[in-house]
């Protein structure tokens, strides 16, 4: 029951993030379904993408003050991915920089490349980085979710993202989705 709530508040969490605009349906836009705004200009070769989102929050951790930008941009330069319907779909990059006190103390930009030594290679050719959150604060660090995802499914891997406060940065794969429908083990 635990993991069914996690992973609940996780998409939650997500989707809330990544919706930047208003949830009701203008003509002629597209939304995939979980109601993510995708672009209404798709690219030269006919690639549908997500609509580019930002996310700018501000936290305290130990009484010192933290800035969190994410960025979230389709991108032309990565491959893209065509689903088993058929339809091209253009992957992301997400620019991830945070500030404390106002300083830089760490910057990355991220595509679904970088989540290649804890994702399988058969999956990650036919998905998108779909999107990062802001997470929490621990003693350990800054957390965020990422997703990567089949394109207009429900098909993901859910990422922990950890930056320690000395700008390092580790990550592990969240917990499966097949898992979520395991009984729980009982002591």
């Amino acid at each position: 029951m635990k993991k069914i709530l996690y992973c609940s508040a996780l998409s939650v969490l997500f989707l809330s993030a990544t919706s930047c605009s208003e949830k009701t349906a203008k003509q002629g836009e597209q939304r995939n379904e979980a109601g993510v705004l995708l672009n209404d200009v798709k690219s030269p070769d006919g690639a549908q993408s997500l609509q580019t989102s930002k996310t700018d929050i501000t936290f305290q951790y130990k009484d010192i003050d933290y800035n969190s930008l994410i960025i979230r941009t389709p991108d032309e330069s990565l491959p893209k991915v065509k689903s088993e319907m058929g339809d091209l779909y253009m992957d992301n990059s997400i620019e991830l920089t945070l500030l404390r006190n106002g300083q830089s103390f760490y910057s990355k930009k991220f595509t679904k490349k970088d989540f290649a030594s804890i994702i399988d290679a058969a999956f990650l050719k036919k998905s998108i980085l779909e999107g990062m959150v802001f997470n929490k604060t621990t003693p350990a660090g800054i957390y965020y979710a990422a997703s990567v995802c089949y394109p207009q499914t429900d098909l993901y891997i859910p990422i922990s993202i950890c930056i320690s406060y000395d700008g390092k940065m580790t990550m592990r794969k969240d917990e499966q989705l097949e898992d979520l429908y395991l009984p729980e083990k009982e002591d």
